[in-house]
């Protein structure tokens, strides 16, 4: 799950991060209010979408840039116009763009130094990572690619947790020194605290700045976070914007279903994310696109076996939909059953290949042979990619 940037703003100030301070506005005169409670000059007007690159973005409408400083509440107001309710495009976003609902009015301040600081969980090693660099406002896989050296990670044993000595060596791989360097080592764990104790798997800072006036303040911020501790985080979950997620996606999680959508033209549907991966694979393999991954899990139910059907075909560019299941804890005959059900409440007409194996598949074989449907059955994942393949080519 992703936040605004105001909502990060929101988080920094809960856990003690320094800022400059900000404030969310729905309409031009919300921005115009803002801005004078903030009070110019130098204001930043932020257009409030979940993609990067939003300053070199364009609007559909013509419009320039999603990040605008300003110096009055008339300016801020007549910017924020220009972006509320228009479509943003940026290299993040593809040309479909996001619609801009809100803006963000924050107090801009003199930068001298822009640096980029991140914590993150490092599968690799099986703890958390801490990359800085003294590159900052810059994509930093360009930095990583181009000058390496620039780079620097320090990685934090979870049983431990961030040492004061490693905020130190952080902060001096970023040639910080004396009250700038304690500074940082108190941002650096406040920044620590939060990613912890709201289950982050990414913070992100870019840029983490010294201002004129010497002090160190984080500027923008991208999160992520663990979906599988959302239970425990209420004020993050409320944070949720559904409008910014793929609406396939949204219907998907309401089911207890992970679905990814993507660019091919056939379907899967798959119990287990290691079995969904591997049908995507045999399916390019064999010549075909694959339109999403969706893995109903191991228990799945009549249900939402229907509701995955439905998701699935609300993408136009499905012509074809292969279902991989095993059996282990799930009943093959439920699964089948769940199928059955599906194809006639959506009165499926497209080509539909499926291979069941596993805890009563016999069954599960005879209920879909019984069905009447036009279903075709593959015996193993090799056989089904194939017929999925070319029926649709023959479609």
């Amino acid at each position: 799950m992703n936040i605004h940037e105001y909502q990060a703003k929101q988080l920094f100030e809960k856990f003690g991060v320094a800022s400059p301070k900000g404030i969310v506005a729905s309409t031009a005169e919300e921005a115009g209010a803002a801005a004078r409670e903030i009070g110019g000059p130098g204001l930043v007007v932020k257009a409030q979408v979940h993609a990067g690159g939003r300053g070199k973005g364009t609007f559909k409408n013509g419009f320039k840039g999603g990040v605008h400083v300003v110096n009055t509440p008339e300016e801020a107001q007549d910017i924020a116009g220009k972006m509320l309710g228009q479509t943003l495009v940026t290299h993040q976003t593809g040309p479909e763009g996001k619609l801009v609902s809100k803006v963000l009015i924050a107090k801009a301040v003199d930068i001298t130094k822009e640096y980029y600081f991140a914590i993150l969980f490092d599968r690799g090693t099986s703890s958390h990572a801490i990359i800085a660099s003294t590159e900052g406002g810059m994509n930093i896989e360009e930095v990583a690619e181009k000058t390496p050296e620039k780079i620097s990670k320090e990685f934090v044993n979870p049983a431990i947790g961030l040492q004061p000595y490693q905020c130190r060596k952080i902060a001096a791989s970023l040639n910080l020194r004396g009250p700038q360097m304690n500074q940082a080592v108190k941002l650096f764990s406040a920044l620590w605290n939060l990613y912890l104790k709201a289950d982050c798997s990414l913070v992100e800072i870019n840029p983490l700045a010294i201002t004129t006036d010497g002090q160190v303040v984080a500027l923008d911020a991208k999160f992520n976070f663990d979906d599988n501790a959302l239970y425990r985080q209420k004020d993050v979950t409320a944070m949720r914007d559904t409008t910014e997620e793929d609406p396939r996606e949204v219907a998907a999680s309401e089911f207890g279903l992970n679905y990814i959508g993507l660019d091919g033209n056939i379907a899967c549907l798959v119990n287990g994310a290691g079995l969904a991966m591997s049908t995507m694979d045999i399916i390019k393999f064999h010549g075909g696109e694959p339109a999403n991954f969706l893995d109903v899990g191991g228990g799945a139910t009549k249900e939402q076996v229907t509701a995955a059907f439905k998701i699935i075909l609300g993408d136009p560019k499905v012509e074809g939909i292969l279902v991989n299941i095993f059996g282990g804890i799930m009943d093959c005959d439920i699964i089948a059953n769940g199928i059955i059900a599906a194809a006639k409440e959506v009165s499926l007409n497209i080509p539909l290949v499926v291979r069941l194996e596993g805890n009563n598949v016999e069954a599960g074989k005879a209920t879909l042979a019984a069905s009447g449907l036009k279903i075709t059955g593959a015996s193993d994942l090799t056989d089904a990619a194939q017929k999925i393949v070319a029926a649709v080519k023959a479609a």
